[in-house]
């Protein structure tokens, strides 16, 4: 099993490849309806993943996980979701 540490790095850097893939194909993921779905279930895997970052964070500071990070990172991962398409705010 795998420490707070690595696992606070390993969804840091799924986090940093999810949203610049994202911002890569943010172009495509807006051209249809099946894409902007696409692009709404990808933005919950943001929200996932950055949420297990913030609440490994909180664990190696010695501070419990509450709604703030469930608050901060719907509010990340809403952002990333409009760059590209409005509709997949909806989606997710």
């Amino acid at each position: 099993m795998a420490g707070s540490g690595s696992s606070m790095l390993y969804s840091f850097l799924l986090f940093t490849v999810i949203l610049s893939l994202q911002m890569m194909y943010r172009g495509k993921l807006a051209s249809s309806e099946l894409f902007t779905i696409l692009g709404g279930f990808i933005s919950s895997l943001l929200f996932l993943v950055l949420l297990i970052f913030i609440g490994n964070f909180q664990e190696t500071n010695g501070i419990r996980t509450g709604w703030g990070a469930v608050i901060l990172a719907e509010a990340v991962a809403l952002i990333a979701a409009s760059t590209f398409h409005r509709v997949c705010i909806k989606t997710w």
